[in-house]
């Protein structure tokens, strides 16, 4: 019986990555940036320009989202440590998407190299 980690290891084969040092321009040259993390996730803090699909909500997100039909766009994918988002670059190519890449080391290997994340605004009421 495969682990979560065999999966994971699987997926790192089978999809591309791309590593922290060539991020910045894969971001820029991405039509879209997904964060695959959980909402609370999002919330604490994400990459400048991410959508939030939760990876188990990804693939609902993806077919009922006629900006995203094409299947030759740009995507970078990433969650907290890059295992999620190496299982959904593997279910966005099984789906038919030509150009996914995940982010090595994910969201927090991004903030430990002390590149700049969003935090939401919190909501005031008056």
């Amino acid at each position: 019986m495969k682990s979560a980690h065999d999966l994971v290891m699987a997926a790192k084969q089978r999809c591309q990555e791309v590593e922290l040092e060539k991020a910045d321009a894969a971001i820029r040259q991405a039509n879209v940036l997904i964060d695959v993390r959980e909402p609370d996730e999002y919330s604490a803090g994400h990459l400048t320009g991410a959508i939030n699909w939760p990876r188990g909500l990804l693939e609902f997100k993806l077919s009922s989202s006629p900006d995203l039909e094409q299947r030759d766009l740009s995507i970078v994918v990433y969650c907290r440590t890059g295992g999620r988002s190496a299982l959904a670059a593997c279910s966005m190519l099984d789906m038919g998407y030509l150009n996914v890449l995940s982010l090595a080391g994910g969201y927090e290997a991004w903030v430990a190299d002390g590149r700049a994340t969003t935090k939401p605004e919190p909501l005031v009421y008056d």
